[in-house]
């Protein structure tokens, strides 16, 4: 069993940054996939931004050149970097881990952006 718990969500101004952190109760070296997802209001569960163990990263379109997703083996701590944030980025943020066939999800962090 993998547990994730996500911090660093709140309330922040349209222009201004925030970063999230997932800390796993496991490696994360040995995770096959970590990263981001979020829910916003009547909208179904996107991808954010996401690692392999290779350390290959993936990142919606939306959020490219403003997020940056990065990691600390050390501390098993997944992070989010969230700059130039923007209304529409308002949402539940997940931390998601994929090991072997199963996956897991934390609980969610409220992110806030006001105009």
């Amino acid at each position: 069993q993998v547990q994730l718990v996500e911090s660093g969500g709140g309330l922040v101004q349209a222009g201004g940054s925030l970063r999230l952190s997932c800390a796993a109760s496991v490696s994360i070296a040995s995770l096959n996939v970590m990263g981001w997802y979020r829910q916003a209001p009547g909208k179904q569960r996107e991808l954010v931004a996401t690692f392999t163990r290779g350390g290959d990263t993936n990142y919606a379109d939306p959020v490219k050149g403003r997020f940056t997703i990065s990691r600390d083996n050390a501390k098993n701590t997944a992070y989010l970097q969230m700059n130039s944030l923007k209304p529409e980025d308002t949402a539940i943020y997940y931390c998601k881990a994929r090991l072997w066939f199963t996956d897991y999800w934390g609980r969610g962090t409220q992110v806030t952006v006001s105009s």
